[in-house]
C-alpha cells in the first residue's frame, strides 16, 4: 500500500502545523517540515518540541529564508525532500503541501487512489505555448536574470528587466530542456523524486539557470519531471484542489464549503480561511476515518465560474455569492494615515516603512500613479481600486504576506473610512493635522479646479476662507463620525506629544515613535 511523505512548507501558526502533522501521521503517513527561517525561532522550537516523540515527522536539515517568487522556495522544498528521502525509506510517494492545505478525502481513499494509478501528478504545460500565465511577465521570467524580489523591490525589479533588455542581456535556456509550467502542488513517486534530486546534483548548470528565474517553483520540478519521466506516466494535473479569482488570487474556502469540497476529484484543497475553524476540524476528523464513500461530482470550478460571472445579489457590484466573507480578515489590522497634505502623508509613511518594516502604500485611492504590484488588473485604475476596495486590500495583505498594513487616505474620503472602519478587521486611524498657509491654499484651489494659473491674486485671496473652511469641515466630519482607534498628531504639537500618539497608533516602542515624530522636515511644504 502507498505510504505518503508529505513535504510541508510553512511559515506561521505553529499550533496548526503541529495539529496538521499529527493528523497526517496518525493515518500512517510521514511529514517532512520546512519552517521558513524568516519566522521566529521560538515558534520553530515549539514545533520541534511538540513533535519530538513522533518518528514519522522529520525536519529539513537547513532552514531557508523564503520569499515569494524566489528560488528560495525551491531550495526549501529540496531541503525537505532530502530529509524525507533519508528518514522515510519506505515512503512510496512525496506530496507537496502548505500550511493552508487541508485533506478533503480520507487517508484510506488517498492510499487506494495512488495504488490504483501508477503515475506522477504534476501540472506541466509548455511554458511558451500554453496560456497558463494569465497576467504579468512571461518569457521575461526565464530569459533575464532575477536577483531582486518583485514584492519587496517592485520598481527596481522592473528596472532590472528594462536594463537587461536595453543591454541585450537575454540569455539562453539550457538546450536539452523544454521548460514546463504548472502548479507547485505536486505528488511524485519515490523513483521520480530520486531521479529529480540526482539530476539536480549532476546538472549544476540547470540549477544555476533556474535559481535566477522568477517564480521557479512553477517551472523547476515541472520541467525536470517531464524531462526525466515518460509522458505516459505523467498526469498533468494537481491532486490539490485550488481555484483563482478573476484577478489571479486564490479562492478562499469557508465553513459552508464542506460538502462541495468532498465532491471534488482531489485529495487536498487550499486555501482555507483562518476563520474557518469548523471546516478544518471536520476535514481533520475525516482524514483518519475509514469506510467513507465519496460521490465525486467535480462541479466546483464550473459552479464558481457561474456564480462569479452571473449570480450577483442586487446590482452589478454587489457582493458575490461565492465571496460570502467580504471582510479584510478578522486577524488583520489596517492602519490608515489621514492627511490633506499628501507630501506630508507620504513622508511619514515612508519613514514608518523604513523604521518598522510594516508594508505601506501611499494614496492608492487618490493617485493613479501610486506604485502597486500587478494584481490581475484590479489595480489598473482609480475607479477599479475604489469599486473593489476590499478585494484590493485583501490582495495587498496577501501580496505582502502580512497581517498589518498602512495606507494613506485624503480626509475627504469619509465613505472609504466608514467602509473600512465597519469591517471585521481592526482599523486604526492616525489623523495628521497640518497648518495651511496662503501658498498651500492657493495651490490646493488650483489642484481642485477652484482656480487656475490665470486667476488674479485678489480673487485667490477671496477664495482662501472658503478653502480653509472646506478643509476644516472634512476634519470635523471625521471626528463627528466617532471612529474607534482614532489618533491624531499636530504640526503645532511637540515631538514628544506626537510620539505618544504615534506609539499608540503603530504599537511601537517609545524610541521608534520618537524617531518618527522627529522625521526631518516632516511638515515642510
Amino acid at each position: 500500500m502507498a505510504t505518503i511523505a508529505y513535504i510541508l512548507l510553512c511559515h506561521r501558526d505553529p499550533e496548526a502545523i503541529v495539529a496538521q502533522a499529527e493528523r497526517l501521521t496518525a493515518a500512517g503517513d510521514c511529514v517532512s517540515i520546512h519552517f521558513d527561517a524568516r519566522a521566529g525561532a521560538g515558534d520553530f522550537r515549539m514545533i520541534r518540541e511538540s513533535l519530538a516523540g513522533n518518528d514519522r515527522v522529520t525536519f529539513a536539515r537547513r532552514r531557508i529564508r523564503c520569499g515569494w517568487g524566489e528560488w528560495s522556495l525551491v531550495a526549501a522544498t529540496m531541503q525537505a525532500v532530502e530529509a524525507a528521502l533519508e528518514d522515510f525509506p519506505r515512503a512510496t510517494h512525496f506530496y507537496m503541501l502548505s500550511g493552508d492545505c487541508v485533506p478533503i478525502k480520507t487517508a484510506e481513499f488517498a492510499h487506494e487512489f495512488l495504488d490504483r494509478n501508477e503515475a506522477d501528478y504534476i501540472e506541466s504545460f509548455d511554458f511558451f505555448r500554453s496560456d497558463w500565465i494569465r497576467t504579468g511577465i512571461k518569457e521575461e521570467r526565464l530569459i533575464y536574470r532575477h536577483y531582486l524580489n518583485e514584492r519587496q523591490h517592485h520598481w527596481l525589479f522592473y528596472q532590472s528587466i528594462a536594463m537587461q533588455r536595453r543591454l541585450g542581456l537575454r540569455r539562453r535556456i539550457p538546450a536539452d530542456l523544454q521548460v514546463q509550467i504548472g502548479s507547485q502542488w505536486w505528488c511524485l513517486r519515490r523513483r521520480t523524486i530520486e531521479a529529480v534530486m540526482a539530476f539536480a546534483r549532476r546538472r549544476r548548470d540547470v540549477v544555476r539557470f533556474f535559481s535566477t528565474t522568477w517564480i521557479p517553483d512553477e517551472t523547476f520540478f515541472q520541467t525536470l519531471v517531464r524531462h526525466l519521466v515518460p509522458g505516459t506516466e505523467i498526469r498533468s494535473r494537481t491532486l490539490t484542489f485550488l481555484m483563482f479569482t478573476d484577478y489571479g488570487m486564490p479562492v478562499t474556502f469557508h465553513n459552508d464549503h464542506y460538502d462541495l469540497l468532498l465532491g471534488q476529484d482531489f485529495l487536498f484543497a487550499r486555501k482555507v480561511s483562518p476563520e474557518a475553524q469548523e471546516l478544518k476540524a471536520r476535514l481533520g476528523r475525516l482524514y483518519s476515518a475509514t469506510g467513507v464513500d465519496f460521490a465525486i461530482s467535480n462541479e466546483g470550478r464550473s459552479l464558481f465560474e457561474f456564480l462569479t460571472g452571473r449570480g450577483r445579489i442586487g446590482h452589478r457590484f454587489a457582493p458575490r455569492f461565492w465571496e460570502n466573507e467580504a471582510s479584510l480578515g478578522r486577524d488583520r489590522e489596517l492602519l490608515i494615515v489621514i492627511c490633506k497634505k499628501w507630501h506630508v502623508g507620504k513622508r511619514l509613511v515612508a519613514r514608518i516603512r523604513d523604521l518598522t518594516g510594516i508594508p505601506a502604500v501611499d494614496y492608492l485611492f487618490h493617485e493613479e500613479r501610486t506604485a502597486l504590484p500587478d494584481l490581475g488588473g484590479i489595480q489598473s485604475s482609480l475607479s477599479k481600486r475604489t469599486r473593489h476596495r476590499r478585494s484590493l486590500l485583501r490582495m495587498l495583505f496577501e501580496y505582502f504576506r502580512t497581517s498589518r498594513m498602512v495606507i494613506c487616505l485624503d480626509p475627504a474620503s469619509l465613505d472609504l473610512l466608514q467602509d473600512f472602519c465597519s469591517d471585521r478587521a481592526v482599523t486604526t486611524l492616525l489623523e495628521v493635522d497640518c497648518d495651511y498657509d496662503d501658498a498651500y491654499l492657493a495651490g490646493h484651489a488650483r489642484r481642485t479646479g477652484l482656480a487656475s494659473d490665470r486667476t488674479p491674486p485678489e480673487a485667490l485671496e477671496r477664495l482662501f476662507p472658503t478653502v480653509r473652511n472646506a478643509i476644516a469641515m472634512e476634519a470635523d466630519r471625521i471626528r463627528d463620525a466617532g471612529f474607534a482607534n482614532h489618533h491624531r498628531i499636530r504640526q503645532s504639537a511637540t515631538a514628544a506629544r506626537n510620539a505618544g500618539e504615534l506609539s499608540r497608533f503603530l504599537a511601537v516602542s517609545p524610541d521608534v515613535a520618537q524617531d518618527l515624530a522627529e522625521t526631518p522636515n516632516l511638515f515642510d511644504d
